[in-house]
């Protein structure tokens, strides 16, 4: 009876016994045979009860996930001596790992000829790939000493429990009762973060301010949110009679709903940072990660929500920080309807942009009220007899998409009447 690859001989009980039973699960399997030395000499055990006992305590105490479903112990005789021979078959959840140690090399090990050693940082990798598929959030984290105290606070707020049942159903906390990816997401530890940055001009030459958003996925929600709010100035464009209208720089929904797009659609299993990117004439958004396998850039801007993070979204939509799927481009686009300038999205095969152009002061980009824009078309009509959308387009100075959908309301409310068809389309009274 020799060490080898699937055979690991023990004088006695050791602390560093669960190394060995790590390294079978992680591997292929093998056996442990106490009471025989190094040397093949059969020593025997006194009392191997205690020392099964042992064992059992041990492994169970010191090693995660639990592997005590492929560990198998039986006593044995040779020689007219006691051994106590502990059959590890591969494990189902790997990668196994010393508790205290955490998902690190330094926890982690596997066999390779005689010997148990520590896992490289690929190998982990590997395993965990191949044991939780390729999701990015339902693969085990490799932080396993996470904290909730921001997301703890959401879901109180929101008024949902957040007990381990909870986490459970939510994806939070895997099947091998290990936190998952989505955990470490929301957790304090976060490891994936936010850069924020302000420019001097139009180019990325001049640093004016520039800050770093780390934490759960919800403290960066709030602490971005805070930081742009900081520049979407407020303007005074028009004073009416004692009434004033106040304009920012920017519109609030469209900056929300772009951040919560970044947060919500990255692929966070790609390395670097989201990116925020404020300048004196826009606002740059962008984050890591292209468009899902068979969806293109039509499809997006038409309302297709493919998930790339389903449990992420599925979360953010119960704390109604979301209302829906697939709205977020939608309602940037609604957002600026009454401005000549309109957000711009850009996508590669591994980044999607946003760019929210600055609005301007002007008569011309201040938000109308719908009645009172239906009212100017009617007014406008009257005088011409007919009018095309151009015509909407010019004197309201608003975008064709607006222009048709205004159109389009009030023919259906029998305020106007449609005629033509293509690009021939009038509208009279």
């Amino acid at each position: 009876m020799k060490e080898s690859e699937n055979i690991e001989l023990k004088r006695q009980f050791v602390n560093d016994l669960n190394k060995e039973i790590i390294a079978f699960a992680n591997t292929n399997g093998g056996k442990i045979f106490i009471g025989i030395d190094d040397d093949e000499k059969i020593v025997g055990l006194d009392d191997i009860e205690n020392v099964e006992l042992q064992c059992i305590n041990h492994i169970s105490n010191t090693i995660k996930p639990d592997v005590t479903m492929f560990v198998k112990y039986e006593r044995i005789v040779i020689e007219n001596k006691d051994i106590l021979q502990i059959t590890v078959n591969k494990g189902s959840m790997s990668p196994y790992y010393i508790a205290s140690k955490g998902i690190r090399p330094e926890g982690v090990y596997v066999r390779h000829g005689t010997a148990s050693i520590p896992a490289t940082e690929t190998a982990i990798l590997s395993m965990i790939k191949e044991t939780t598929g390729d999701s990015f959030e339902d693969t085990r984290s490799l932080n396993q000493n996470l904290t909730f105290v921001q997301a703890e606070q959401e879901f109180i707020n929101a008024g949902i429990p957040f007990a381990d049942a909870q986490k459970r159903s939510l994806g939070i906390i895997g099947r091998d009762n290990c936190y998952t990816n989505l955990g470490l997401l929301l957790s304090d530890q976060c490891e994936h973060k936010i850069k924020f940055a302000v420019f001097e001009g139009i180019e990325k030459e001049i640093f004016k301010d520039r800050h770093e958003f780390s934490g759960s996925l919800f403290r960066q929600l709030d602490d971005l949110t805070k930081m742009l709010d900081n520049y979407n100035k407020l303007s005074s464009p028009k004073i009416d009679n004692i009434r004033r209208t106040d304009v920012r720089d920017y519109p609030v929904e469209a900056i929300r709903e772009a951040i919560l797009n970044a947060i919500i659609h990255r692929d966070y299993g790609l390395g670097g940072y989201t990116l925020v990117s404020v300048f004196d004439n826009r606002i740059e958004i962008l984050s890591l990660g292209g468009l899902m396998r068979g969806v293109d850039m039509d499809d997006i801007m038409l309302g297709v929500s493919y998930l790339r993070n389903k449990r992420l979204a599925e979360i953010f939509y119960r704390l109604h920080l979301i209302e829906a799927y697939g709205t977020g481009i939608s309602k940037i686009k609604k957002s600026y309807d009454n401005y000549k300038k309109q957000p711009i999205f850009e996508c590669s095969s591994n980044a999607f942009k946003v760019t929210l152009p600055k609005t301007t002061a002007k008569q011309s980009d201040i938000n109308i009220k719908k009645d009172d824009r239906e009212s100017l078309i009617i007014d406008l009509i009257s005088q011409k007899g007919e009018i095309g959308r151009t015509d909407a387009e010019k004197l309201l100075k608003i975008s064709t998409p607006t222009a048709n959908r205004l159109l389009t309301d009030m023919v259906q409310s029998d305020k106007i009447k449609r005629y033509g068809n293509a690009r021939n389309i009038k509208y009279k009274l």
